[in-house]
């Protein structure tokens, strides 16, 4: 008895402190600030309101739900939420929500642990403010942004908030449920596309409402008063959707996985205008329409949902399910032993798949049986749809979205087709007369399964002694040229060998065209023309059918790398597809031959109109561009693919131009067989790859590699941009050169090392004796500043202190300000440049201090002994 009135006493003192603390904060709340929903239970949560009430920050609670509480900005007059911090990680009512000088923190009930908070500041917090245009942003003494909301969008974005190329919105799972689900609304610089479960399925570019200004790279995706657009780094407009006129909008993506525009006439209506945006608009470009291989029939402004053919509405879950005792295959349908009867099951005619609408095929022009064949090959693979009239090839993987019906007209262009397995497994019992039969074929069965193992065994010996005499002879031969074998044959070796004769054999998904070595021969007329060659070895210009320019590269040095392992990275780079890099067209893997066929750039590499006295100057302004578009394709490969990229050879070399079109193209080149990191690793370690002066201190120690790996290079790569010559070289400074140290920098007066002369004149602020001097001041020095800040950001010695390519994009494009560079983190170029000198004491201080990886010694140039320059940039 006592203990229960304990706990009412408790239970009504917590209760009239929240009748007590009714009263939210206007627009400002202050550190040692703490809220729960029991304190704020007479304002349903809301603790902080803008200064007109138009938006509110509440611990909010959706629906009718009782456990899951969110840290959400929401619409006051709707009670729309546009903004939820702690998505995937709700709390309860007893959890509490801090501000301290240090950020904005939601913590679990027993408060010693976070469940979210803001990223480390960068000066103590002086106040949260919710502005009116529903921003929330962590202010310091000086009244200057620390974070922002509007930098972190969850699923809703409203007028005047900018959603960045990289980024993305996510739908909720539910109304009640913030958790992220499978829609997303991603930002890329070509388009802003919903995808479902990577797979699209609209685009903004391809709606019927949307009108393109001009061709130009994308920055961002915004509302405003005229509609939605996307919009390039100087604001200009390059796709728009154009709505009526309205000061606030909120576009936001739905758990149905629909995109909707809500506008209001005025800010504080709880009524919204009449003419909604709603993409995709019809309900049969829903990836779930109507379930799982359900059919969508659309009539109008309406839809009906039906079973195709065979097919039957399923008992556990929306969408339809083989009849007649059929099931679909299970993700391993290849391995015989699970599935013996794996088989395929036609949807019908009429009907076609809503996720092939703007996906890229799997082949284009082959045969119907060759699609069979690579989803029979691929134990991911459920099904297929053939398009007859392209004879393209789109493979399907679980879970399967929605069918669609279409038009008469169109019912021969695409079959679709599924794989299934009898629900027993093939493994049918047998009927009654059975028993009378089995004495009878047991004996024949025997006979006949004695003489298979008999004539198996016979071909397995006949097959290894040829094996035997082939290698012999092949051991023979290359003592007769070579003399003895310098190492032993490793098994990476044997398989590559070995198995060379079965490579056609090998069907991955999504692989781009496939060549034979000879027609590789008759596109670059027998390789005649060499544009240029590296560790991997040599590239040739070549002419396909369709008179397509191509460069061909003839990789060599790969022959310890397994075929399968070679087709897999193949089939990941062929399906990479981004402005700013350059396209793979299709590869060569027949016998020892490996090459990799990549679209033509006509300018060639970076490094030509970069170091080469003879032909025109870059200026500033194709500079700026240059290194913009390599960031971006950089970002893209850390941030835009799965599993991510990690180009590791950064270089003028690796940047491509071309200028046929109205602006000049740039793109990264040589991504191709780099490495791949998984959402689950952070780092890997790896063989040293890369080229001398590009390569990043971790390379040296022994700690992994990420992606900040690829900052650095990227970092060198900037500065030599900036000045038009390469960073290091075996000479001291031209005479010409308009660098000069003070006298106070004895040191850097015969250093030619340019990264340590650029952080000097970056702590001397004097950005202009950087430009290349052959501009004549012919640059933009506000720009010129922001790519000094971000080049010597990215060589921070600490990968973790470096920006992302994200970031290092957003930089160099002005959409947020330059990061200062920290003098204590750059200390090593000075170490770099003395040694650049010649001072073999120096190098031995900086090469014990950087290259302390095991067994590895230095040598006076400050690489390992055992490391040519070739194998610096020899094969990845």
């Amino acid at each position: 008895m006592p203990s229960t009135f304990l706990y009412l006493l408790l239970f009504f003192s917590f209760y009239f402190h929240g009748i007590a603390a009714t009263g939210a904060e206007i627009e400002y709340i202050y550190p040692n600030f703490s809220a729960s929903n029991l304190f704020y239970i007479n304002t349903d949560g809301v603790f902080l309101t803008s200064r007109s009430g138009t938006f509110q920050a509440a611990l909010y609670k959706p629906g009718t739900q009782q456990y899951s509480y969110y840290l959400s900005v929401l619409h006051s007059p709707t009670q729309m939420v546009v903004w939820t911090a702690n998505r995937n990680i709700p709390m309860d009512r007893t959890s509490t929500v801090e501000l301290t000088t240090e950020g904005l923190y939601a913590n679990y009930p027993n408060g010693n642990s976070k469940l979210w908070s803001t990223p480390p500041l960068k000066a103590p917090v002086k106040s949260l403010r919710l502005l009116e245009n529903g921003n929330l942003v962590i202010l310091d003494a000086m009244n200057a942004s620390l974070w922002q909301s509007f930098d972190h969008p969850s699923d809703a974005l409203l007028s005047g908030q900018l959603l960045s190329v990289g980024a993305y919105l996510a739908s909720s799972t539910s109304d009640t449920d913030y958790t992220e689900s499978d829609y997303r609304l991603d930002v890329g610089p070509t388009d802003a596309i919903l995808k479902w479960l990577g797979i699209p399925y609209w685009r903004l570019s391809n709606d019927m409402n949307s009108v393109k200004d001009r061709d130009a790279t994308v920055a961002y995706l915004t509302i405003n008063d005229s509609g939605v657009s996307l919009a390039t780094s100087s604001g200009a407009v390059v796709y728009q959707i154009t709505l009526d006129a309205a000061p606030l909008r909120i576009l936001k993506l739905g758990s149905d996985g629909r995109l909707r525009i809500t506008s209001f006439e005025t800010a504080n209506s709880s009524v919204a205008q009449s003419n909604a945006f709603v993409a995709p608009s019809s309900n049969c470009d829903l990836p779930l329409s109507c379930g799982s291989l359900g059919l969508c029939s659309a009539q109008g402004n309406s839809s009906s949902c039906f079973c195709p053919p065979n097919f039957a509405s399923s008992t556990h879950a929306s969408g339809c399910s083989p009849v007649n005792g059929n099931v679909f295959a299970a993700n391993n349908s290849c391995n015989t032993k699970d599935n013996p009867d794996a088989s395929y099951l036609y949807l019908g005619s009429g009907i076609a798949y809503f996720g092939n609408k703007f996906r890229n095929a799997a082949t284009v022009g082959k045969s119907r049986s060759t699609c069979e064949t690579l989803c029979t090959s691929n134990c991911s693979c459920s099904g297929y749809f053939y398009d007859t009239s392209s004879r393209s090839c789109f493979l399907l993987q679980q879970p399967i979205g929605s069918l669609i019906s279409t038009n008469s007209s169109e019912s021969g262009l695409n079959l679709g087709y599924v794989k299934i397995v009898n629900s027993d497994g093939g493994k049918n019992k047998p009927n009654s007369s059975s028993p009378k039969i089995v004495p009878i074929l047991l004996p024949s069965i025997a006979a006949f399964l004695a003489m298979l193992t008999v004539c198996g065994f016979g071909f397995v010996w006949w097959r290894r002694s040829q094996k035997k005499i082939r290698k012999s002879k092949s051991s023979i031969t290359k003592s007769m040229i070579h003399g003895p074998l310098s190492r032993p044959v490793s098994d990476s070796d044997r398989l590559f060998s070995e198995n060379d004769d079965d490579i056609s054999e090998i069907l991955l998904p999504g692989l781009p065209t496939r060549f034979s070595f000879e027609e590789l021969e008759e596109v670059t007329s027998n390789f005649q023309t060499k544009i240029g060659s590296g560790g991997f070895g040599s590239v040739y210009k070549g002419e396909l059918a369709d008179r397509s320019l191509v460069a061909v590269k003839k990789i060599e040095g790969v022959g310890v790398q397994g075929r399968k392992e070679f087709c897999t990275e193949i089939a990941v780079i062929g399906n990479i597809h981004h402005v700013n890099l350059v396209r793979l067209r299709g590869y060569c893997a027949q016998g020892s031959h490996r090459l990799l066929v990549y679209e033509y750039m006509n300018r060639g590499s970076l490094d030509r109109s970069l170091f080469r006295p003879t032909g025109p100057l870059l200026e500033w302004a194709d500079r700026m561009h240059v290194a913009l578009g390599a960031a971006r394709g950089l970002a893209y490969l850390h941030s835009g693919c799965q599993p991510k990229v990690l180009h590791c050879d950064v270089k003028p070399e690796n940047i491509l131009l071309d200028d046929e079109g109205k602006t000049t193209l740039v793109k990264i080149a040589d991504f191709g067989l780099a490495k791949l990191l998984t959402q689950e690793q952070s780092g890997l370690f790896t063989t040293m790859r890369g080229t001398r002066g590009y390569l990043a201190p971790e390379w040296l120690s022994n700690t992994p590699i990420s992606d900040r790996t690829d900052v650095y290079s990227f970092g060198m790569v900037l500065l030599e941009i900036l000045r038009g010559r390469k960073n290091r070289s075996e000479r001291v400074a031209d005479s010409n050169s308009n660098i000069s140290s003070t006298s106070t920098e004895s040191v850097s007066t015969k250093s030619d090392y340019f990264p340590l002369i650029a952080l000097e004149k970056y702590e001397q602020k004097l950005y202009v004796d950087l430009a290349d001097p052959r501009l004549e001041g012919r640059v933009e020095v506000h720009e010129l500043e922001r790519m000094v800040k971000t080049a010597l950001c990215c060589l921070h010695e600490d990968p973790g202190l470096r920006p992302s390519m994200t970031l290092v994009a957003a930089m160099l494009e002005g959409t947020m300000e330059a990061w200062e560079p920290r003098a204590e983190a750059l200390g090593f170029l000075r170490v770099y440049g003395r040694g650049f000198l010649g001072n073999a004491m120096e190098i031995e201080d900086m090469t014990n201090r950087l290259g302390r990886s095991q067994g590895t010694t230095a040598t006076n140039s400050g690489w390992p002994s055992y490391m040519s320059s070739n194998e610096l940039s020899g094969p990845r």
